[in-house]
């Protein structure tokens, strides 16, 4: 049976199942919030049951943040109906855990002292915090890091144990908002596994916002929010059915004709009738096609890459992903941000064949060896992603590059030069954004933009244009007097971007530069990457957003500090042993734990109201497999082959290096 567009879905120990049999925990109606003359809320309805996970996704400022302090008690609303477990949103505080896009951890106190604190404040008796302190460090694997400081964990490590804290007192709803930004995509996988078993074990509700689109795949409901309003909800099918689009996945035969097969597909459709193609977008190494209808699309698609002699090496017809969904229904309210080129023509030069080279690159800190033997080629004009979990070395390897860090071993070139790498002359040639945004939080937009004209020595009279397309690209030009330091962080992020390349350099660095941007902007972030590519700068990015990965031309995976696979995103796809496997399995709680149980924890994912399995010899184990989920009385209700993306590609090498099949 189909469910409408408002239908919530919630799972209990039998699987999921359609709400109505049960009162709701959270009803919001006609929801309002207004700071001064800024409406942040606006007129918001929502409903959700017990043990749903809902996701709630969204551009900067779209009110998430709002809402979720609205529903968590901190905040109060100017105008509708909110209950939360019936009542008034701070009557439920102690039954609602929340976690905040800053962790709020105390970074000087260990696991034990944070978790200890955060219970007496929400007066757990202290045989049940023991209780619960012990199962949740086991279930988050931080069992054994009691007594470490906060301040000395990974990103990813933070993250649970700010879960840990939010759950010491088993709410029954659980707020996370943007839980993983700049968390690694093992971290990411892991943490949405613990809130799937949350969910279906202990029932916990769970409301969630995300920047990352394949993280909202693994909601049982998702809602679009846009300017203070939830503009369409339901589950990932429903979405993307109603958008009444298909993806078409084409290839080609060099990476040089994807710009000009763009072009060809978007040029004007004949006069007179609905267009066929509606979106085109530019990845690595393929184009995205949405077409209204399969056969007319690919035909339409043929016809104009023949007229221009643009070869088609492969064609797939996909389902769209949840960005087409996301990025489309912004479109109907809004338009993209503004695309501007670069102000000046690039002054041409005599390049050298590569851009970048490292030869059996090195790097330790007293007895740790963080990078080890790396080999690395970056052409001019190509955008090569690097890409690990958190301590793999990234960082190390582009602090080496660029001048930072001296390298303990090995050998580097950039631009042609291997001597004095750290000196003015090269530095002025080079780009680096980080992760710490590279901005001064206590001057203007305008003055930080004026220092870095300085700092790359752009000539006075340019100065005015490059800061002018910089404010302009961010959607600024009217804010340049605004201290950096309170702007959102995708905001930051923009002007650290534009920053970091206002001088056109031959080299640019981009250190995780999208963390935490929506997917418009982000849209608009490649597409200026692209662009400086195409007009010759050799650009290096790192990222743990693997569907974003996929614009990059070619990528490394780095593992402890090791360089294990290089390729095109296809190539690195394709190389997978095994097959990716989606089924639909009743109830999927139980499926989850017992395949888990039977094969490496790391093969089994929960992606909303179906699993993923990763099996290496698909011939043998699939009939294992169903016959396995029989014997456990597990309802097998579909099985299916489906395509490795980035991120199953890159979770399946990071565990065949660090734990064997």
């Amino acid at each position: 049976m189909s469910l409408p567009l408002s239908s919530p879905i919630h799972r209990t120990s039998a699987g999921a199942v359609a709400a109505g049999d049960t009162e709701p925990v959270i009803a919001v109606q006609g929801l309002r919030k207004t700071y001064g003359s800024t409406l942040a809320v606006d007129g918001i309805d929502l409903v959700v049951y017990p043990g749903e996970v809902v996701g709630l996704i969204g551009p900067d400022g779209a009110g998430k943040t709002t809402t979720f302090h609205i529903l968590a008690g901190v905040m109060e609303a100017s105008a509708g109906e909110v209950r939360v477990l019936g009542q008034w949103p701070r009557h439920a505080r102690l039954q609602t855990g929340y976690l905040t896009q800053q962790f709020s951890l105390y970074l000087d106190l260990s696991l034990e002292e944070n978790l200890r604190y955060t219970a007496g404040l929400r007066r757990v008796p202290t045989a049940r915090y023991e209780e619960r302190r012990d199962r949740y460090l086991a279930l988050m694997g931080l069992a054994p890091f009691k007594a470490r400081l906060a301040g000395q964990l990974s990103g990813g490590m933070k993250q649970k144990l700010a879960l840990c804290c939010a759950l010491v007192s088993q709410p029954q709803i659980l707020l996370l908002d943007e839980p993983t930004t700049g968390v690694d995509p093992v971290s990411r996988r892991e943490f949405w596994d613990v809130l799937a078993t949350l969910a279906a074990t202990e029932g916990t509700t769970i409301v969630v916002a995300t920047p990352y689109l394949d993280e909202a795949e693994r909601c049982d409901r998702i809602a679009l929010m846009y300017r203070g309003q939830i503009h369409q909800i339901g589950t990932i099918q429903e979405l993307r059915d109603s958008l009444g689009l298909h993806r078409l996945e084409a290839h080609l035969a060099s990476v040089q004709d994807l710009d000009r097969a763009a072009a060809t597909l978007l040029s004007q459709n004949p006069p007179n009738q609905p267009p066929t193609i509606a979106d085109v977008q530019t990845f690595g190494d393929r184009l995205d096609v949405l077409v209204s209808e399969v056969e007319g699309g690919i035909a339409e698609l043929r016809s104009r890459l023949a007229a221009q002699a643009i070869p088609l090496t492969s064609l797939e017809v996909l389902p769209p992903t949840l960005e087409n969904v996301f990025v489309t229904r912004l479109r109907q309210h809004t338009s993209d941000p503004p695309f501007i080129p670069f102000p000046t023509p690039r002054v041409p030069r005599p390049m050298p064949p590569l851009a970048i080279a490292a030869t059996h690159l090195g790097k330790t800190f007293g007895d740790f060896q963080a990078v080890q033997g790396v080999n690395l080629e970056i052409r001019y004009g190509e955008i090569y992603g690097l890409l690990g979990a958190n301590g793999a070395g990234k960082t190390t390897v582009i602090k080496m590059l660029c001048g930072l860090l001296a390298p303990t071993s090995g050998t580097m070139a950039l631009a042609g030069q291997t001597e004095n790498l750290r000196g003015a002359a090269i530095r002025q040639r080079l780009g680096y954004m980080s992760q710490k945004f590279t901005l001064y939080d206590d001057l203007t937009i305008r003055q930080n933009l004026e220092f870095y004209c300085g700092v790359y020595g752009i000539p006075r009279s340019q100065r005015g244009d490059r800061i002018a397309w910089v404010l302009t690209t961010c959607g600024l030009a009217d804010q340049d007097q605004l201290i950096t330091g309170r702007l959102p962080q995708g905001w930051k992020q923009r002007v650290a971007f534009g920053a970091s390349v206002m001088h056109e350099p031959e080299i640019l660095f981009l250190d995780e530069p999208t963390s935490g941007v929506d997917p418009l902007a982000r849209r608009q972030f490649w597409r200026l990457i692209e662009d400086l590519a195409r007009r010759g700068t050799a650009i290096l990015v790192t990222t743990h957003y693997l569907e974003e990965a996929e614009h990059c031309n070619r990528m490394g995976f780095m593992v402890a500090g090791e360089l294990v696979a290089q390729g095109s995103p296809r190539d690195i796809k394709a190389s997978q042993p095994g097959q990716l496997v989606e089924l639909v399995v009743d109830p999927i709680p139980a499926a989850a734990a017992y395949l888990k149980g039977v094969m490496a924890p790391w093969r089994v994912s929960v992606f909303g109201d179906r699993l993923h399995v990763v099996v290496d010899h698909p011939e043998l184990a699939l009939p294992r497999l169903q016959s396995q989920l029989q014997a456990a009385g597990l309802q097998l209700r579909s099985l299916r082959p489906i395509p490795f993306t980035l991120e199953d590609a890159f979770i399946g090498l990071v565990q065949r290096q660090e734990t064997g099949p």
